[in-house]
């Protein structure tokens, strides 16, 4: 196995534990767009433990005793066909340290992905069989949770008009083909702190 644990989600009443104050207070903060979250089936909010955290960071509140120490990963999606690239890549982001890391090989395994792994980035490849990176990136923007993904494209045969094309479907950066580790290494720290 040797997988790390997924973080538990928090639940608003958790969080208003830490916090000292009323889950509804809670919830506030979440309809305010303070606190990232998503919905249960039952509708409840949940709560991952590494948007808390900014939020604690943001607000200049203190970190509850028991949350300090916690290491949260951010989570990256890597989404290509492509087998011997995304082992390398995977590679590449265990190494950093920072990341945890799983991989989808075509569009509708990243659609299931997407859901049961909630990543905050994804690397997503343009030219697969079936659904192209075009159509992942509209549908992972039209998903509840996908306003707060971040997606880096790449592709080995990036037009001028594909980067245009998928920027304006959402995606926050490209990449052509092979790139440097360090290049992509430095464009995912970019974005993941622009977004704190």
């Amino acid at each position: 196995m040797g997988e790390s644990m997924e973080p538990t989600p928090l639940t608003t009443s958790q969080i208003a534990a830490y916090c000292h104050v009323t889950p509804r207070s809670v919830n506030k903060w979440i309809e305010e767009g303070k606190i990232k979250s998503y919905a249960t089936p039952g509708g409840h909010y949940r709560v991952h433990p590494d948007d808390f955290l900014s939020f604690l960071k943001k607000y200049n509140m203190p970190l509850p005793p028991e949350m300090q120490g916690v290491v949260v990963l951010k989570r990256i999606l890597i989404v290509d066909d492509e087998k011997n690239l995304v082992n390398a890549t995977k590679r590449t982001l265990k190494m950093a340290g920072k990341y945890e890391v799983d991989a989808a090989c075509d569009g509708f395994d990243a659609g299931r992905k997407l859901l049961a792994f909630k990543p905050d980035l994804v690397i997503l490849d343009i030219r697969m069989p079936g659904m192209d990176g075009y159509e992942v990136a509209k549908r992972i923007k039209e998903s509840p949770e996908g306003g707060r993904v971040k997606i880096i494209a790449v592709s080995a045969f990036f037009e001028e008009e594909g980067k245009e094309k998928i920027l304006s479907f959402g995606a926050d950066a490209c990449l052509d083909k092979p790139f440097e580790e360090e290049v992509l290494l430095q464009k995912i720290e970019e974005i993941l702190r622009h977004e704190r």
